[in-house]
C-alpha cells in the first residue's frame, strides 16, 4: 500500500510535530494522547479526535480527501470520554463530570452529552427541550437513521413528582434551529430499570429490569406491541450482558453463565424462543458492534496480538488485508464507514511505535494520520513480549513484558507493574506507563493475574476468594520465574500499580514480603473493611450487587467480616519492609483518598518509610495531563532513589 504523509492544523490547533529525538523525555510518556477518541464519520470522508486545546479539550473534523482541518470547538475543561457520529455532520460529546452529586445522590462521576454540527460549527447539549429532566445520562447515546431523519436515542434522568427514573429518550437532531429540537420520552422506568434495546428501525424492542431483593434478572421482548418475559435468571453478580443484534437482526444475542461456564443464547425477537447458539468459541472474546445497526460483525481477543474474526467472509477478507499492510505489528480496528471500505486503525510496533492509520479498501492506499502520543517515535518504544509462567499452585499465569531497549536481558532491575480492577487485562499494544518505565531502563512484568477478564471464565473464577492471596503471589511467582530464567535480579524489583493495582502494590511489603524494594501505590484501596462500608454507604442496601462482586473477590461474607483484616495492607502496615509512595487524586470518586491517607498515617505510626502526594483536582483515571505528569515524575524518582535502573 501506498503511504502519504498527513499534517493538518485549524487555528492555534495544530499537529506537526517537530523531528522525534531518540529517548523521549518522560513527560512525553505521561502527557495525555495528542489524538484520542478517533471516528470516522459514516461516509468515511472525514476523522473526528479530541485533542488537548490550552488546558482544555478541543474536537477536531478533519476532511481525509482534502488534506485539511475543516472545523474545531473548544469543549472546555471536561474529560471526553465517548465522540461518535450521530449522522454525516454531526458528532456526539459524551464527558463525565462530578459536579451533579447535590442533584443526583452520592459524589460519582456522572455523563453529560453535546452535540457539535460540523457544517455550523455550533455546539449544543444534547438534552433540552424539557424541563422535567437534566443534561445527564447514562451510558453511549445511539444513533438511528429513521425516515431520512436522525433520531439519537439516550438513557437519562426523568422527573417526575421530585423523583427521578431511568427514562428513554428520543432526540430528533434534524431541525436546523437546534433549540428547537424535539426530546421525547420513548419508556419511563420503574426503580428495578436497567435500561432498553433500539433496533436499526428506532423500535424499543427490549427492557432489562434487575431486582436486588431476589437477585433477578429480567429480559422482557416487545412482540407486536406486548412486553414478553424472555429470560428470567436468578444471578447474585454475573447478570447477563447483551451483546448485541444477530447478523440477521432476527435475534438478541446474550452472554450469560449457565452452569458454571459462558454460554452464549439468542433471544428470537418474534416470539422470546431462546436457544443456545452452536459453535460459540469466537463468541466468547469481546464483541465488535456496528454502531448504526447494533447488529454483531464480529469478536476480537488478544495474547500475543489482536485477533479479529468477523462474522462475514468479505468482512474477514478485507480485515486481513489492512493487517498485511502492517507485518509483525499490532493493528487495533478504530472506526469504519458504513460500507467498511474506509477504516482508521492503531497500529503498535518496531515500525510504527503508536501511531493512527486511515485505510482506504476502494484504492488500496494508506495515510498516516499521527501519532497517538506526541513526542513519542518508534525509537521511543520498547519491546514487548508475551509471556507466561506457572504459579506456585500450576495455574499458567499469562503476561506481557516489557525490556528496556539497548539493554540485554539479563540481571535487569524489574518494576511489576499491576493492573487495576481486578476483573481487567493488559494489551499487546502501547502502554504509556509501562513504556514509560522501560524508557529509564527497567523491565516491566504485567501480569494477567487470576481474576483477570480474557482468558476464560475459568481463568477469571480462580480469582474468586483470593483477592490479597494468590491473585497476589501470583505477580510475586512471575519475579521468581523471570529471576530463575536471568532476565532479572531478584534483589531489584520493586512493585507499581492503580486502583487495584494499587492494592496489589500496598500488599507487597505488607502481606508479600521479601520481594520488593519498594512499592508504588496509585489510588489504592488500603482497607478493604473501610472501603466496603464507604461504598455501602452508597448504595442502596447492604445487598446490593456491588458489595457482592468485592466480596467474592476478598472471600468474605459481607462487608463487616473481621476476615478482612487478613487481607488489609493498613492492618499489617507496622510489618512493611519496604519504603511506600502513596499517590492519591483529591477528586477521586472511585476509591476515596482518605484510603491512601489512612495508609500513611498507619506507616508514619510504625516508624516506616512512605511519600505521599497528592494530585489537586485528579479522578480515578488520571484524566488530566498535568496531573498524570506529576505521577510519573514523582514515580520515577521513587524508583530510581530506591531501586536504581543503573
Amino acid at each position: 500500500m501506498n503511504r502519504h504523509l498527513i499534517a493538518f492544523c485549524v487555528g492555534a490547533l495544530t499537529l506537526i510535530s517537530a523531528p522525534i529525538a531518540t529517548g523521549a523525555p518522560l513527560d512525553a510518556y505521561g502527557r495525555l494522547p495528542a489524538l484520542e477518541n478517533l471516528t470516522l464519520s459514516p461516509d468515511g470522508k472525514e476523522l473526528a479526535y479530541v485533542t488537548g486545546y490550552q488546558g482544555d479539550s478541543a474536537v477536531v473534523v478533519y476532511d481525509i480527501d482534502a488534506a485539511k482541518v475543516i472545523a474545531g470547538v473548544n469543549v472546555g475543561h471536561i474529560i471526553v470520554r465517548d465522540l461518535s457520529w450521530a449522522d454525516n455532520d454531526n458528532i456526539l460529546v459524551t464527558a463525565s463530570s462530578i459536579t451533579l452529586q447535590d442533584v443526583l445522590g452520592p459524589r460519582t462521576a456522572r455523563f453529560v452529552a453535546q452535540i457539535f454540527t460540523v457544517s455550523s460549527k455550533r455546539l449544543h447539549p444534547l438534552m433540552i427541550g424539557t424541563s422535567e429532566s437534566l443534561n445527564v445520562i447514562y451510558g453511549v447515546p445511539v444513533s438511528r437513521m429513521i425516515n431520512g431523519r436522525t433520531i439519537v436515542f439516550v438513557h437519562g434522568v426523568h422527573f417526575i413528582e421530585g423523583r427521578g427514573e431511568l427514562t428513554l429518550f428520543a432526540i430528533d437532531i434534524g431541525d436546523s434551529d437546534f433549540a428547537a429540537t424535539r426530546v421525547r420520552v420513548i419508556q419511563e422506568g420503574n426503580p428495578l430499570s436497567e435500561g432498553w434495546v433500539v433496533d436499526e428501525n428506532g423500535n424499543v424492542v427490549a427492557a432489562v429490569e434487575y431486582y436486588e431483593g431476589n437477585k433477578d434478572w429480567v429480559l422482557n421482548l416487545k412482540v407486536h406491541d406486548h412486553w414478553l418475559k424472555a429470560l428470567d435468571v436468578v444471578t447474585p453478580i454475573d447478570t447477563p450482558g447483551i451483546e448485541g443484534f444477530s447478523a440477521d437482526g432476527r435475534s438478541l444475542v446474550v452472554r450469560m453463565l449457565d452452569k458454571g461456564n459462558i454460554a452464549i443464547k439468542q433471544v428470537s425477537l418474534a416470539d422470546g424462543s431462546v436457544t443456545e447458539m452452536a459453535n460459540a468459541e469466537p463468541y466468547l472474546a469481546y464483541p465488535i458492534v456496528d454502531v448504526r445497526t447494533g447488529r454483531l460483525v464480529g469478536h476480537v481477543r488478544t495474547d500475543s496480538t489482536m485477533h479479529y474474526a468477523f462474522l462475514n467472509g468479505s468482512d474477514q477478507a478485507r480485515w486481513n488485508s489492512v493487517v498485511q499492510a502492517f507485518p509483525d505489528e499490532t493493528v487495533e480496528l478504530v472506526s469504519a464507514s458504513s460500507d467498511k471500505k474506509r477504516v482508521l486503525v492503531r497500529v503498535d510496533g518496531p515500525r510504527s511505535g503508536c501511531a493512527y492509520e486511515f485505510v482506504d479498501l476502494n484504492t488500496g492506499a494508506a495515510k498516516p494520520i499521527g501519532p497517538k502520543f506526541e513526542g513519542i517515535g518508534p525509537a521511543d518504544v520498547s519491546d514487548v513480549k508475551y509471556i507466561s509462567y506457572p504459579a506456585a499452585d500450576g495455574r499458567t499465569i499469562p503476561a506481557y513484558l516489557t525490556l528496556p531497549r539497548g539493554r540485554a536481558p539479563k540481571n535487569l532491575p524489574l518494576v511489576v507493574l499491576a493492573h487495576g480492577g481486578p476483573t481487567a487485562q493488559d494489551g499487546p499494544g502501547f502502554d504509556w506507563w509501562a513504556q514509560a518505565l522501560a524508557s529509564r531502563g527497567y523491565a516491566v512484568l504485567q501480569p494477567q493475574f487470576r481474576g483477570s477478564t480474557g482468558f476464560g471464565w475459568e481463568h477469571l473464577s480462580a480469582g474468586f476468594g483470593q483477592w490479597g492471596r494468590k491473585m497476589q503471589t501470583d505477580l510475586s511467582d512471575g519475579v521468581r520465574h523471570l529471576a530463575a530464567q536471568g532476565m532479572v535480579d531478584p534483589k531489584r524489583v520493586c512493585i507499581v500499580g492503580a486502583s487495584y493495582g494499587g492494592y496489589a502494590a500496598l500488599a507487597g511489603p505488607t502481606l508479600d514480603r521479601g520481594v520488593y524494594r519498594c512499592a508504588v501505590a496509585v489510588a489504592p484501596v488500603s482497607d478493604p473493611h473501610e472501603m466496603l462500608r464507604w461504598e455501602r454507604n452508597r448504595q442502596p442496601s447492604s445487598n446490593s450487587i456491588a458489595l457482592r462482586f468485592w466480596a467474592r473477590f476478598m472471600g468474605v461474607e459481607n462487608y463487616d467480616d473481621s476476615k478482612l483484616s487478613d487481607i488489609s495492607p493498613v492492618a499489617h502496615a507496622a510489618q512493611a519492609d519496604a519504603p511506600i509512595l502513596l499517590i492519591h487524586g483529591t477528586n477521586d470518586t472511585v476509591v476515596p483518598i482518605s484510603q491512601s491517607q489512612d495508609m500513611d498515617s498507619a506507616l508514619r505510626t510504625a516508624g516506616k518509610s512512605v511519600s505521599f502526594v497528592k494530585l489537586d483536582s485528579e479522578d480515578h483515571w488520571l484524566s488530566r495531563s498535568e496531573t498524570r505528569e506529576q505521577m510519573l515524575q514523582a514515580t520515577v524518582a521513587f524508583l530510581e532513589t530506591h531501586n536504581p535502573a543503573n
